[in-house]
């Protein structure tokens, strides 16, 4: 049954498999389904390959999630290519077809969106903490994928207008020696919290120093200085791996706005999670001085 352009299941009941159907967020379900694709348990119903197809599928859905978000989607995934998912789901311990879509799965990091892993097991901070000890070392890679990255190259210029380039340098946390697989997300929203150039994800940090993570990495930001909308701004959230839990966890996140864009270095606030694209609810990390190092370059012909 699909209800509302939606396709869903109880992921959390694999002995009950084939699924039930019924009115669920494709981006929630989405997550589930990959949860339950990367799950290690050994009592799982689901072969290997079974896992890469509910993994494919979870990406279909996250792109269907992201085409009605989206204003500005060229390749929208639509209701039709969704409909040809539900037989596959509902048949999946038999099902051995090709595969309908060209798609790859994705690490689960990429699916738990901000502010909503935090709902599947509350973790609770203790701002006033003393700092994490930790030597300068490297971040053995356990998250697939989170080594490289996902940056853009610089946009070509055009006469007249304005690209920018932020260097991010470091960022300081009590715990900075703690954090595993610690990389940045950056964004750029409007008002309402709308995506205005795809989103990047910093390669994981490579050094940790006494309350600092460091990072040394550009980000291009994908739209000319003077396409941004009035009222936008620029988001770094900051994510870190949690092996008991296995799954990447936003700490906190900070935001740069419009009339802080200007050349050199800046430095910005860090803010509690859930990271609140809208800017209505704000809540400082810490009162400790520990703050976002970041150093802006403007580009213009």
């Amino acid at each position: 049954m699909l209800h509302g352009g939606i396709l869903c299941v109880v992921p959390s009941l694999p002995k009950y498999f084939p699924f039930f159907f019924f009115s669920f967020p494709s981006s929630r379900l989405a997550r589930h389904l990959q949860k339950e694709a990367q799950s290690q348990h050994n009592n799982s119903e689901f072969t290997e390959d079974q896992k890469k197809t509910i993994a494919k599928i979870a990406t279909c859905l996250e792109l269907r999630s992201a085409a009605l978000q989206s204003t500005q989607s060229q390749e929208e995934f639509k209701l039709e290519d969704l409909k040809k998912l539900e037989p596959i789901l509902k048949n999946i311990l038999t099902y051995n077809k090709e595969f309908p879509f060209d798609v790859q799965p994705v690490p689960l990091r990429k699916i738990l969106a901000p502010g909503e892993e935090e709902n599947l097991e509350f973790e609770e901070d203790d701002d006033e903490g003393g700092a994490g000890a930790g030597s300068p070392d490297s971040f053995p890679a356990r998250v697939p994928g989170a080594t490289e990255g996902t940056l853009l190259p610089r946009l070509p210029s055009e006469p007249g207008m304005t690209l920018l380039t932020i260097k991010i340098e470091k960022i300081g946390l009590k715990d900075a020696g703690q954090c595993i697989d610690p990389y940045i997300t950056v964004s750029v929203k409007d008002l309402n919290g709308i995506d205005l150039t795809p989103v990047q994800d910093t390669p994981v940090a490579s050094r940790k120093e006494d309350t600092y993570v460091h990072f040394n990495v550009d980000i291009e930001i994908q739209k000319h200085v003077e396409k941004l909308t009035k009222g936008a701004a620029i988001f770094f959230e900051f994510k870190h791996y949690k092996p008991k839990k296995r799954f990447t966890s936003t700490k906190c996140f900070a935001f740069m706005e419009m009339d802080e864009i200007k050349h050199g270095a800046i430095v910005i606030e860090l803010y509690k999670k859930p990271t609140d694209f809208k800017r209505k609810k704000l809540q400082l990390l810490t009162k400790k001085p520990l703050y976002l190092h970041l150093h802006q370059t403007l580009h213009k012909e």
